[in-house]
């Protein structure tokens, strides 16, 4: 889980967008937060679709895993420059890397494993031949598949709460992505050191939160992290790691 991602390629279909570093995206430290990261995503893939020509064919997406990798850290003020890229594909959904720099030299690389869907069927969709094609220019992992990286069972669940709001849905009346990476960020206070150096965050959507549930946050040590599941009665909706990177 450690490997390192995919490099960004010399050819092939890359899109480039940028912004200030927002101050709304800040943690205490006046670092990008885990959830600014992922709303940066979130936006970088709505501006790339739009550069495709594939945002009207392509509206609706479910992001299954993110990986973020914060190598060193983007602190305000500064301006980020994230460059978007696919790196394994399939008809039906791809990994998409993100790479964020900034022009204090910041860096974090992100890989996102996304589900293009189809409302009608309210199932995945295949991509229009056109964007598939546009997007394969830069892999020959044209058969990417699904495999879990995070196996472990919930341990006992916790009596730590995270209470949702009606701001936290989106669009599919889910609980936003980048809400998930908030609640990651309750057990952030607890283990200072492991994120005061590079490190990796991996996270995975089991199954989709809505208002109103009762979400608990459990973690476990590990040998060189932590273990994180946002819980739902014993059911475990997402579950996440956070691991020590090689300086």
């Amino acid at each position: 889980m450690a490997t390192p991602l995919t490099d960004r390629p010399t050819e092939g279909y890359v899109f480039n967008t940028g912004w200030p570093l927002s101050s709304a995206d800040i943690d205490q430290f006046e670092g990008l937060s885990v959830d600014g990261i992922a709303r940066y995503l979130q936006e970088a893939g709505a501006q790339h679709l739009v550069d495709a020509g594939a945002f009207e064919t392509h509206k609706f997406w479910i992001v299954r895993r993110t990986v973020i990798d914060v190598i060193r850290p983007i602190t305000w003020p500064d301006e980020v420059h994230l460059s978007r890229w696919c790196s394994g594909i399939s008809p039906r959904w791809c990994n998409m890397r993100v790479r964020v720099t900034s022009d204090n030299g910041g860096l974090i690389e992100t890989e996102g494993f996304w589900i293009n869907m189809n409302m009608e069927t309210q199932s995945p969709g295949r991509l229009e031949d056109t964007f598939f094609d546009m997007l394969a220019t830069t892999t020959d992992n044209h058969r990417l598949r699904w495999k879990a990286w995070l196996n472990t069972p919930l341990a006992n669940e916790s009596d730590q709460r995270f209470v949702l709001r009606h701001a936290d849905t989106d669009r599919l009346d889910h609980v936003n992505n980048s809400v998930y990476l908030q609640a990651l960020r309750e057990v952030f206070p607890d283990h200072p050191d492991l994120l005061s150096n590079p490190y990796r965050l991996v996270i995975e959507y089991n199954k989709p939160i809505t208002f109103g549930e009762d979400v608990r946050i459990t973690t476990a040590p590990t040998a060189g992290g932590i273990l994180i599941w946002l819980s739902v009665g014993g059911d475990s909706r997402a579950h996440a790691s956070i691991t020590a990177l090689p300086h």
